[in-house]
């Protein structure tokens, strides 16, 4: 099997994998609260899966992710009052992407993807991909931010059967509970699964948070409805919408290269 995973390689590797032109894609989560069922690494665990899936479809390297992301809001991550939460301020975030980005050129890399997944993150990739790609030339950068397909009304009442409450609303719960139920089932804590939601949530956010902005456990939805089922849909669709960007936007050859086992 061909390594795909950057931080197994060799520096000759990597010097072979760059002559090549192979796009390089670096995941960008948190270490954030996700209920009492799911781990702190969730925004890093389900990102680099679908990287490492999307690798056995085309030849592509796996960069190490970025496991720090912006600060937790109440509304769509829990806040920053739970245990193990980890945030970076949003300027160490960028200046984080922006030397990882410049790093790659260093090494070679012309075809870059950042793959968002952490909510909160939005609005912190597009400003440091633009600074590395003006400082380096012939760099190109694909920032995809919204990890998952644009879903039909039909859709969303398959993967939701109770209603879908918006993504800000969707985190430990739905979709992330049934993707980690296929990538990770081991790290499900199934007997702790429980329903629970803000008691208010406005389209607005306020600072500091009121107290019931924030539900006790740290869900915002209801992951009992959870599924593999589900899950799989949804890896398959990330996986999917990863390999047309990178097939639309950067020079990516056809002949798979799965990952090491």
């Amino acid at each position: 099997m061909s390594r795909c995973l950057l931080a197994e390689m060799t520096w000759p590797e990597i010097r072979d994998a760059a002559e090549r032109n192979l796009p390089v894609v670096v995941s960008v989560g948190a270490t954030e609260q996700h209920g009492p069922h799911l781990p702190l690494a969730t925004d890093v665990i389900l990102p680099v899966a679908v990287a490492l899936e999307a690798a056995r479809r085309v030849p592509l390297i796996v960069a190490p992710p970025i496991h720090y992301g912006a600060r937790s809001r109440a509304l769509s991550g829990g806040g920053e009052s739970f245990h193990g939460t980890l945030s970076l301020r949003g300027t160490t975030l960028m200046d984080t992407i922006e030397d990882v980005v410049l790093a790659l050129g260093r090494s070679g890399f012309r075809q870059v993807c950042i793959q968002g997944w952490h909510w909160e993150n939005r609005g912190f990739l597009w400003e440091p991909c633009h600074l590395a790609v003006q400082a380096t030339p012939g760099l190109r950068v694909l920032l995809l931010e919204d990890p998952l397909p644009a879903y039909t009304e039909s859709q969303l009442a398959e993967l939701f059967p109770e209603g879908f409450p918006g993504w800000d609303a969707e985190h430990a719960s739905i979709m992330e509970t049934s993707m980690m139920m296929v990538v990770r089932p081991d790290l499900v804590r199934m007997d702790e699964i429980v329903d629970d939601e803000a008691a208010r949530h406005p389209s607005w956010d306020v600072i500091p948070a009121p107290a019931e902005f924030i539900p006790a456990t740290g869900v915002l939805w209801h992951p009992t409805l959870s599924t593999p089922e589900i899950g799989r849909r949804f890896l398959d669709d990330a996986v999917t919408r990863l390999v047309t960007a990178l097939g639309t936007e950067f020079e990516v050859s056809r002949e798979p290269a799965s990952p090491r086992a």
